[in-house]
């Protein structure tokens, strides 16, 4: 399912066992890590067995000493246990630092790289996909499934699987020395399993996620107020985003509490069931000694036995809950995992090579995934190299869908677009948009310096690259008035600079990239006059020898082009140069254009009453 959604955020659900897998093989990647955490796993918990019988033969062999003579013997032995209680000690320690280490190591190494893919993969998801889901959800879920993965790999790796070994060894030990008490033992450990794993899946993890998906929410919630907050300050909504967040909250806290109260009831369960197994298990040695078939070092070895069984049960059942909840909060991580990005490359995509720039259309169709109706209909239109081309029209007629189409952030519906003669869908994406500068009407700049931005289409420009770009984009005359000048942080979303300045940072990245064609969409339309005039000559100057794309609805910016293309509803009505189209009285372009006349006179008239 490409760009899936499945649940309350648009996140595909997972199995159970689908998380424990994806987990599972990224723990094989790394297969030493691996195993010096199960090797040291196996070492202590072959201590963890041994120590019961010790202590039993050390027991026994305190109880059964004469009370005169032939001592000697007995004290050797008893002596011998105590060491080797000591040892298995130590081996114990000994183990587990070494399972301690390996999975420090495993587990940053498995993290580390799930971020690296998650973060691959949600970058390559679809503009639309984007669209649909919350910067701040997305980021909670990565976070919280990373997370997740260090508390799954610790209970599994460092209590589960020890617990399970100890468990499986002392009931063998037990069939072999009681078979009785070791079948009674197996029937009740089993069943204890049975009902935890039930509990886990069936009871608790519903509940649980739920509530991970709520915290989703609340973080998606945080982060488009935060971004937002220049527009909750200028309304002075402070309080309506506050009690927004407040009824989120109380619903994440209601489904979460909810969710604990049941693993409550869950553990203590759990809890109540091992007290009824020990008991069950000690009073059965206590009748077997009674009819004088255990002596006191079986009793003994059955008392230790069960309070360390006991131990491991309690654990068992906390860790099936921690697995379960850990398996929940990874479950949306694992879902992008299972989602496939939207726009993918060709198995045999090449590489896209531009040396004219001509971009033809032919017979496309195209609808966006949330509408019903194309939004063009067997559209066919041809852009001759090097030449300066407008796109204009009303609003919703096609002009900018036009530019998506040609950086292939969507597919076309039926037909092709080329670009100098090869079909931009059997070529990389990233060769593609390469070969395409953008310069937005909103430009988007990263919380880092002035440089960086400039060259984060060529982070290996030099400075003298960099400053030389912004002179052209008439850039270099604020920036050299900053106090640390390209070294300015210029805020999150640029926000320190003003929007003629963030356009021509945008400008001076199209300058350094030097890609052969160039698209404008309303690059002036929220300017003032001075920062218009700035950045309408940077645009002249990055036009020279591109093939250029100009998408507007402020007319007057666009009149000196080679050609303006008309659009209404996805079709191109009219084409020609400014005079020409004019000369069309009862045309499209000579009635938007007398509309923005007429406005304009409105405008000024009103300025003068």
């Amino acid at each position: 399912m490409a760009d899936g959604k499945d649940g309350l955020d648009g996140v595909k659900k997972l199995s159970f066992g689908a998380v424990l897998r994806f987990v599972a093989v990224r723990w094989v990647e790394h297969p030493a890590m691996l195993a010096r955490t199960l090797g040291g796993v196996a070492l202590a918990t072959v201590a963890d067995i041994c120590t019961p019988l010790l202590a039993g033969r050390l027991v026994g062999d305190i109880s059964t000493a004469p009370a005169d003579g032939g001592r000697g013997h007995l004290l050797h032995d008893a002596l011998l246990m105590v060491s080797g209680l000591l040892v298995l000690g130590l081996v114990g320690v000994m183990g587990r630092r070494s399972s301690y280490l390996g999975i420090s190591k495993l587990s940053l190494a498995v993290m580390r790289r799930v971020l690296d893919d998650a973060f691959a993969r949600v970058q390559r998801f679809s503009s639309d996909w984007h669209a649909n889901n919350f910067a701040g959800s997305t980021v909670r879920r990565v976070t919280r499934g990373i997370w997740a993965i260090d508390t799954l790999d610790d209970t599994l790796l460092l209590l589960i699987a020890p617990e399970v070994l100890v468990l499986l060894g002392t009931t063998v030990v037990l069939l072999v020395r009681a078979p009785l008490m070791g079948l009674v033992l197996a029937v009740m450990v089993g069943l204890f399993a049975c009902i935890s794993i039930w509990l886990a899946l069936r009871y608790v993890a519903p509940t649980a996620r739920i509530s991970n998906e709520w915290d989703s929410r609340m973080g998606a919630v945080l982060g488009d107020a935060v971004t937002c907050n220049a527009v909750v300050k200028s309304f002075g909504a402070e309080e309506r985003e506050e009690d927004h967040l407040h009824s989120v909250a109380r619903t994440w806290a209601e489904k979460t509490y909810y969710s604990w109260y049941r693993g409550t009831n869950s553990a203590n369960f759990q809890a109540s069931y091992t007290l009824l197994m020990r008991v069950v298990m000690i009073g059965l040695a206590v009748i077997l000694w009674w009819r004088g078939m255990a002596g006191p070092g079986d009793v003994a070895y059955v008392l230790t036995m069960m309070f360390l069984i006991q131990g491991y049960l309690r654990d068992l059942g906390q860790q099936v809950s921690q697995v379960q909840r850990s398996i929940n909060e990874m479950e949306e991580l694992v879902g992008l995992f299972s989602t496939e990005p939207a726009i993918q490359d060709a198995p045999d995509a090449t590489l896209l090579e531009v040396k004219a720039g001509e971009i033809d259309l032919r017979d496309v169709t195209f609808r966006y995934p949330s509408q019903e109706k194309p939004i063009y209909q067997n559209l066919s239109l041809k852009i001759m190299p090097g030449s300066r081309v407008a796109l204009v029209g009303a609003s919703g007629s096609g002009k900018t869908t036009l530019t998506r189409l040609l950086q292939r952030l969507y597919d076309v519906n039926e037909g092709t677009v080329l670009i100098d003669g090869q079909d931009i869908a059997h070529v990389t994406q990233q060769s593609l948009r390469r070969q395409i500068a953008l310069v937005p009407q909103e430009p988007m700049l990263f919380h880092r310096t002035l440089a960086e931005n400039i060259a984060y289409g060529r982070p290996e420009a030099t400075r003298e690259e960099i400053v030389e770009a912004a002179r052209q984009a008439n850039a270099d005359v604020f920036i050299s008035r900053l106090h640390e000048g390209y070294d300015t942080l210029v805020g999150e979303r640029g926000v320190k600079l003003s929007g003629g300045e963030r356009q021509r940072v945008a400008i001076a990245r199209a300058f350094l990239v030097d890609a052969p064609i160039v698209i404008f969409d309303e690059a002036t339309a929220s300017l003032d006059s001075e920062s218009e005039m700035l950045v309408q000559e940077a645009m002249t100057r990055l036009m020279e020898k591109r093939t250029v794309l100009v998408v507007a609805h402020r007319l007057a910016t666009v009149r000196d082009l080679d050609c303006i293309l008309v659009f209404h509803q996805g079709q191109v009505v009219e084409g020609g140069t400014h005079e020409s189209l004019m000369a069309l009285k009862d045309g499209f372009y000579h009635r938007l254009v007398s509309l923005q006349t007429l406005e304009a006179d409105s405008g000024q008239a009103g300025g003068r009453a």
